[in-house]
C-alpha cells in the first residue's frame, strides 16, 4: 500500500471510529439492563414490570423522537447534532447511575439518554454515507458501524454482568459516561461536509402527531396484563394519531410545503422490504433478550454475572460472522445473506425454546444464542445497505431517520411483546409462549427477505437494488 492509500485508511479509520463507538453505546444501553433486572429492582424497591417499563420507555423515546432527529440534523448541522446528543446523553448516563428510585431511572435512562440517542444516531448515518463515498467504502463503513451496533446489544448483558458484580449496577451507567467522553473527544476535529440549514422548515406537527402514534402503539402493548380494554383503546388510538400523520403530511405536499416525513420515502418496495426486515431483527435480538435475561433472574435465580455469561455465546457468534461479512459480501448476494440470517436466527430461537424447557443448568441457552448471534451477524449489514442504497444522497438525511426510527421501534416493541408475555407469567410456560412469538416474528422477516429482488454484487460491489 502506498504512503497516500496508508493515510487515507488511517484517516478514515479515525473518522470512522467515533461513529461506530456511539453505535456500540446506544446498542449496549438497550440490553446491559436486562442482566441488572433484579439488582435494580431491590435496591431501587420496585419490580421487574418497573425494570421492564424503564428498558421499554429508553427504546421507545428513540424511536419516537428519531424522525425528528434525522431532520433537525439539517437545521442544526449534522457534528452540532451528534455533540449536542452526545452530551444529553451523558448527562442522562450520570443521572442513573446516582438514581434513588425508578421515577429518576426513568428519567435519566429512558428519557435524557433516549432523547440523546435520538439526537446522535442519524449523523451517524448520514455522517457515514457523505464521508464515505463509493458503495464499496460506504458498504464497509456501514459494516463496521452495525458489526459494533450488533455486538453492543450482544455484548451488553455480559458487560453489564461483569460490572454489576464486581461493582454494582451504577457502574453499568458510569462505563456509558466513560465511553461517551472518549467519542466527544474523538469526535472534535470530525467535519461536517454539509453546512447547516437554519432557515429549513421543520414540520412540528408532524413529529408530535409521530411519536405520539408510537408512543400510544407500545403503550398499548404494555398494558396488555394489566387491562385489555386499556390496551385495546391505547392501541386504536395509536392507528389513529398515526393516520392522522400521514393525513397531515400528505396535506403539507399537496400544499407545497416541506413534511417530517416525504411519502416518497415510501414508494420504494425494496426499502419497504428493508424496513421490515431491520424492524424484525431488532425486535427478535431485544425479545430474546429479555426474555432470557429476565428468565434465567427471576426464574432461575441466577446472578448478573452468570446471566452474561450465558450470552457469550450469542456474543461470540455475532462477532464471528460479522468479521466475516466483508468476504461474505463479496460473493454472496445481499438477499442471500439476509434469507440466511433469517433462517438461522429463527432456528436459534426455536432451539433456545426446546433444549431449555428439556434440560437443565447454563449449557442448553448456548446453542441456540450461539444461532442468533450468527444469524443477526450475517443480515444486519445488508438490510442496512438495502435501505440506503435506495435512495440518492440527497434523500439520505430522510431515510436515515426513518431507517432508525423502524429498527429502534423493533426494539422497543420486542422488549414490550416479550416482556409483556413473560412478566405476566413468569414461569417456564412463560417463557415458551415468549419464545414461540419471537419465532413468528423471525418468520415474518424472512418472509419480507424473501420478497427482496436476487442481486449479485459484482467485482465485491454492492450493486443498487432495484426499485
Amino acid at each position: 500500500m502506498t504512503t497516500t492509500g496508508t493515510g487515507a485508511a488511517a484517516a478514515g479509520r479515525r473518522v470512522l471510529a467515533p461513529l461506530a463507538l456511539a453505535q456500540f453505546i446506544c446498542s449496549f444501553a438497550g440490553s446491559s439492563m436486562n442482566v441488572m433486572i433484579n439488582d435494580i429492582s431491590e435496591d431501587l424497591d420496585t419490580s421487574v414490570q418497573g425494570v421492564q417499563v424503564a428498558i421499554t420507555v429508553f427504546l421507545l423515546v428513540m424511536a419516537a423522537l428519531m424522525i425528528p432527529g434525522g431532520k433537525l440534523t439539517d437545521r442544526w448541522g449534522r457534528k452540532r447534532c451528534l455533540m449536542l446528543g452526545l452530551a444529553v446523553y451523558g448527562v442522562g448516563a450520570l443521572l442513573s447511575a446516582a438514581a434513588p428510585g425508578l421515577g429518576v431511572l426513568i428519567l435519566g435512562n429512558s428519557v435524557l439518554e433516549g432523547v440523546g440517542t435520538a439526537l446522535l444516531i442519524p449523523p451517524v448515518y448520514i455522517l457515514t454515507t457523505l464521508l464515505f463515498t463509493g458503495t464499496a467504502a460506504r458498504a464497509r463503513a456501514f459494516g463496521a458501524i452495525m458489526a459494533l451496533g450488533g455486538i453492543g446489544a450482544a455484548a451488553g448483558p455480559l458487560i453489564g454482568g461483569l460490572l454489576t458484580t464486581a461493582i454494582d449496577w451504577r457502574a453499568n451507567f458510569g462505563f456509558q459516561v466513560l465511553v461517551v467522553a472518549v467519542i466527544l473527544f474523538l469526535t472534535r476535529t470530525l467535519e461536517d461536509p454539509l453546512p447547516a440549514d437554519p432557515g429549513r422548515p421543520f414540520d412540528t406537527v408532524g413529529a408530535v402527531l409521530s411519536a405520539a402514534g408510537l408512543v400510544l402503539l407500545v403503550t398499548g402493548i404494555l398494558a396488555a396484563d394489566n387491562n385489555t380494554w386499556l390496551m385495546i383503546g391505547l392501541l386504536a388510538a395509536g392507528a389513529i394519531v398515526l393516520a392522522a400523520f400521514f393525513g397531515w403530511i400528505r396535506r403539507l405536499e399537496r400544499a407545497g410545503r416541506e413534511p417530517l416525513l416525504a411519502t416518497s420515502l415510501f414508494r420504494s418496495r425494496v426499502s419497504n422490504l428493508g424496513l421490515v426486515t431491520q424492524n424484525a431483527q431488532w425486535l427478535v435480538l431485544m425479545g430474546v433478550s429479555f426474555t432470557v435475561g429476565a428468565y434465567l433472574q427471576v426464574v432461575r435465580g441466577y446472578s448478573a454475572i452468570a446471566t452474561g455469561g450465558v450470552f457469550t455465546a450469542a456474543t461470540l457468534g455475532l462477532l464471528a460472522s460479522s468479521l466475516a461479512a466483508e468476504a461474505l459480501a463479496k460473493r454472496r448476494a445481499q438477499r442471500t445473506l439476509i434469507v440466511t440470517g433469517f433462517a438461522t436466527t429463527t432456528a436459534g430461537v426455536l432451539v433456545l425454546l426446546l433444549l431449555v424447557r428439556a434440560y437443565g443448568g447454563p449449557w442448553p441457552f448456548v446453542p441456540g444464542l450461539l444461532l442468533i448471534g450468527l444469524g443477526l451477524g450475517l443480515m444486519l449489514t445488508p438490510s442496512v445497505n438495502v435501505v440506503q442504497s435506495a435512495f440518492p444522497d440527497d434523500r439520505q438525511g430522510e431515510i436515515s431517520g426513518l431507517s432508525r426510527s423502524v429498527s429502534n421501534l423493533g426494539s422497543s416493541l420486542g422488549t414490550a411483546v416479550a416482556g409483556t408475555i413473560l412478566v405476566s407469567a413468569l414461569s417456564p410456560n412463560g417463557y415458551a409462549a415468549a419464545m414461540i412469538v419471537l419465532a413468528g416474528f423471525g418468520v415474518v422477516g424472512l418472509g419480507a427477505a424473501l420478497f427482496l429482488p436476487h442481486d449479485r454484487p459484482p467485482g465485491g460491489a454492492h450493486r443498487r437494488p432495484r426499485r
